[in-house]
């Protein structure tokens, strides 16, 4: 299996590739870090750029808060920058990271029974690529 599914789906907009929302669902850490890596370039290139925490990937928010962990570095820019944009509280609590998500202060999203929506992004115009 890949560490990491490409989907993508684009649904109006006024640029077409210039509203971007990267989607993560895998908890890999190596699949995590190529969401990381094109959130900052991304957003150095002007792209508006938000980042979904999905699955089992919600662990990550806690792993990755420690800047001495693989990644950690990288997980705290995207956060600094205010590139996430939300986290699936369903998931988060699934995950057991539900009051590490809190403690960080990043959004959570229920608005799909317990999920963030995705059809939510499409109908503002982003385009949507799953990791």
């Amino acid at each position: 299996m890949r560490p990491h599914v490409r989907s993508t789906i684009h649904s109006g907009g006024t640029e077409m590739g210039k509203q971007v929302v990267l989607v993560a669902f895998n908890g890999e850490p190596m699949c995590f870090v190529h969401v990381l890596l094109n959130a900052l370039e991304m957003d150095e290139k002007g792209y508006e750029v938000k980042v979904v925490i999905e699955g089992s990937a919600t662990r990550l928010v806690n792993e990755l808060q420690d800047e001495a962990k693989p990644f950690g570095k990288l997980y705290r820019e995207v956060r600094s920058k205010g590139l996430i944009d939300c986290v699936c509280q369903a998931c988060a609590a699934k995950m057991e990271a539900l009051e590490g998500v809190k403690a960080q202060g990043l959004p959570l999203c229920s608005e799909m029974k317990g999920h963030p929506s995705l059809a939510k992004y499409m109908e503002q115009g982003y385009e949507l690529i799953t990791f």
